[in-house]
């Protein structure tokens, strides 16, 4: 009897293993990664893509708008965002969480600055930056004029669907209209173009640009504009002259990942980047000209130590 009973128990034991083990499975559906329109976006997300092939999971890249793809995320075209950053993007992540579907999944270690600034050779141009009040004299914004700014000094802007007219609301709120035009660029390598051209042009230039990235120790300042408080913003009822707030570089995902793919989201869930890592990323792509899957293969490589710790108990 005691050896039927010790068959029996190991048999159920085998049998909860078995369970155990083909819960814990990730599913054979592919893991759709979004690709924006930023160096170190893109490059990131085939870092994150390896990582998760290393773990035996199939990955799916899909080119997606920086803030519809918080919806697709919540009805599942979408598994996940991995740099949702607060102030460009915070607001649509927050409404797509709100709806339910959308899970925050985490913070990387970086936080993130984004807003107008300058290249500080250009500083020579405008005595007083960075302090924003610099901006209301005519010779500074004469030193910033280009072709098509019409007399006006020009600040280039990202893509409009980073943040609509965040950047000339705030332009107008604070009375610069008069000296000021904004202008947006096409993509990001556009932004890094105009540093070059207004260098070899002996002009100066306020763009767009964001930490971390590449440009992290190579010399730019972020205007000091007035600070950031909550509702500050146009949008949320404020008079709109406020500049970026410090922010989080947040993960996002469907609420159905850790269920799917419960290791993937796991290991994802540990997951978090420091801004040199990012900027690092990034500078394989606008420094050093590799393609963003190469980027992604070579950062992988040099930085075994540092993702497979992520993997660690999944």
């Amino acid at each position: 009897m005691r050896k039927i009973i010790s068959l029996i128990s190991a048999l159920v034991i085998s049998m909860v293993s078995f369970v155990g083990v083909a819960n814990s499975a990730d599913s054979k559906k592919p893991i759709v990664i979004p690709t924006h329109n930023w160096s170190s976006q893109v490059v990131m997300a085939y870092v994150i893509g390896g990582i998760m092939e290393s773990m035996g999971n199939n990955v799916k890249y899909v080119p997606a708008d920086s803030q519809a793809v918080y919806e697709s995320i919540r009805i599942g075209d979408v598994t996940l965002s991995h740099e949702v950053w607060e102030s460009a993007f915070g607001k649509s992540f927050d409404t797509a969480r709100d709806k339910g579907g959308v899970l925050d999944w985490g913070d990387h270690e970086a936080r993130t600055i984004e807003d107008m600034g300058y290249p500080d050779w250009a500083a020579k141009y405008c005595p007083g930056l960075p302090d924003w009040n610099a901006l209301k004299s005519p010779d500074c914004a004469k030193a910033f004029a280009t072709p098509d700014s019409g007399g006006k000094g020009r600040m280039l802007e990202g893509p409009q669907s980073w943040h609509g007219d965040l950047i000339p609301q705030r332009i107008e709120a604070l009375g610069l209209g008069d000296l000021w035009t904004v202008k947006f660029a096409g993509g990001a390598d556009a932004l890094w173009a105009e540093l070059k051209a207004a260098e070899a042009e002996g002009r100066g230039t306020i763009i767009f640009n964001w930490t971390p990235n590449f440009t992290d120790g190579k010399g730019f300042t972020f205007i000091d504009f007035p600070p950031y408080y909550d509702g500050c913003r146009p949008v949320d009822g404020g008079d709109g002259k406020c500049g970026a707030p410090d922010g989080y570089l947040k993960k996002a995902v469907n609420e159905n990942f850790p269920k799917t793919h419960p290791n993937a989201a796991a290991m994802y869930k540990k997951l978090s980047f420091n801004t040199s890592q990012i900027g690092a990323m990034a500078a394989l792509v606008d420094e050093d000209k590799m393609t963003h899957e190469d980027a992604a293969k070579k950062w992988l490589a040099d930085n075994k130590k540092v993702w497979e710790e992520f993997t660690h108990d999944h």
